[in-house]
């Protein structure tokens, strides 16, 4: 009996054009615990940012026990659902290295790029760095979405000078991955685009026009030019990948609907409602394989979300609102504090609910989270949380709260990056740089 594998294939004819359909993503294509191909190869594991802005209050916000099960002060209660889930760190401190603190700016950029920033972006963020090695076999590079409604709130950077601009619109967002280009890999026929096949054969004759121009020019225009065309070479692959038969997956079930544009606005229910939404589109197109790298904004790292029947909005709330003096913290900032954080655990529960294997697609990703200072009325990077949520794979515990000693966050960071087999030495820079892992939190 002929043995069957994931590479066999059925050959055939579609309206001129030679066509090879993949078998299903049956279970004899899994090992016995469903956790890995029969081949011995791992299911892919995916990597994600989720970004908020202005921090916490650290006394209603940072659980007195460490370890596992621990406390969910009133500002983290909306995690009971998925606290076994999310890794906090906490008691972390972000180093200016000399630099001034830009506030709302150098804590969440030491957090992503492990620099102090002088003045802009040091360079790539930490998502950019991971899509070099996990975003080239998928349609798209990388994903990056806001619930803010403003395509510039952004903690996703490709360079110093070039940011990854946000899917803003629900709508938009949902047609870019599911409209008319969409491939969906449960289809019983699949006929390669024409478009796509013209596109790639013009890109194919200026790649080929390159390497004669490189052998004319000197070796910092070789640099300038191989620089430029990196980008060429990513839409090369995926036009690759646009005229391949997608494997079959049934965890990728889009709606046939698009969603219903909300309305824009900045109160904090309609940017939640925003966030489910554009929550729901960036599952699914993980779901359905269309990108290994994501990135979410709930707010712009200077929130101005807005709480009805409250003059202030977020980030003014933090500076101008007198703490209570029988609670001990600022309550209204506190409730903009507790909206994210809700927004958080419906974030990470969306992942929960998608089968793949024998668990979810949580399983599987890493989602990596951060904010712009510690204490939000105060604006300094002492105290600073990060938190993570899935297991990559079955490589990382979850469900833990660390106490990272003041160490620069950027050792959680540097952890995820070795979890995912990228091999750097070390990441970050002077006193943001981290060269071990946090093996707490590692199987």
């Amino acid at each position: 009996m002929q043995t069957l594998n994931r590479r066999r294939v059925l050959k055939g004819m579609l309206s001129g054009s030679a066509v090879t359909v993949a078998l299903p993503f049956l279970d004899c294509f899994l090992n016995e615990n469903g956790t890995a191909l029969a081949s011995g190869l791992e299911m892919p594991v995916r990597f994600g940012t989720w970004g908020y802005g202005l921090g916490g209050t650290s006394n209603v916000f940072v659980p007195n026990k460490f370890g596992s099960d621990y406390d969910l002060p009133p500002e983290i209660g909306s995690w009971a659902r998925v606290r076994e889930h999310i890794n906090l760190f906490s008691n972390s401190k972000g180093y200016l290295d000399g630099t001034s603190n830009r506030c709302h700016y150098s804590g969440w950029v030491i957090t992503r790029c492990g620099t102090a920033p002088s003045d802009r972006i040091p360079g790539e963020t930490i998502d950019a760095t991971l899509a070099k090695q996990l975003g080239n076999t998928t349609r798209y590079h990388s994903l990056t979405a806001t619930a803010t409604g403003d395509v510039t709130t952004t903690y996703s950077y490709i360079n110093a000078g070039t940011p990854n601009p946000a899917e803003w619109s629900p709508l938009k967002f949902y047609t870019r991955l599911f409209g008319p280009d969409f491939q969906d890999p449960n289809a019983s026929e699949f006929t390669p685009d024409p478009r796509i096949m013209v596109r790639k054969s013009v890109l194919s004759g200026i790649m080929e026009q390159t390497h004669e121009l490189n052998k004319t020019v000197g070796a910092a225009d070789r640099a300038r030019i191989d620089q430029y065309f990196t980008g060429l070479r990513q839409l090369e692959r995926q036009f690759e990948h646009r005229l391949t038969k997608p494997q079959p997956i049934t965890g990728c079930q889009p709606h046939d609907q698009p969603p219903v544009e909300p309305s824009m606005n900045s109160e904090a229910a309609t940017v939640q409602l925003r966030h489910r939404m554009m929550t729901e589109l960036m599952v699914m197109a993980l779901a359905c394989d269309q990108t290994r790298i994501f990135n979410m904004a709930y707010s712009a790292a200077n929130s101005g979300l807005i709480k009805p029947g409250y003059e202030k909005p977020h980030h003014t709330c933090t500076h101008e609102e007198p703490v209570d003096k029988e609670l001990g913290y600022q309550p209204n900032a506190s409730w903009f504090t507790r909206r994210s954080m809700e927004a958080w655990a419906d974030f990470v529960e969306a992942f929960t609910k998608v089968r793949e294997g024998n668990g979810t697609l949580l399983d599987n990703v890493l989602i990596y989270a951060t904010t712009d200072v510690g204490y939000a009325r105060t604006h300094t990077l002492d105290d600073m949380v990060v938190f993570t949520a899935g297991r990559a794979g079955g490589k990382v515990k979850s469900g833990l709260h660390v106490d990272l000693k003041k160490k620069s966050p950027t050792a959680v960071a540097y952890t995820a990056i070795q979890v995912l087999g990228v091999d750097l030495p070390s990441w970050g820079t002077l006193n943001n740089k981290s060269s071990e892992v946090l093996h707490e939190i590692l199987v």
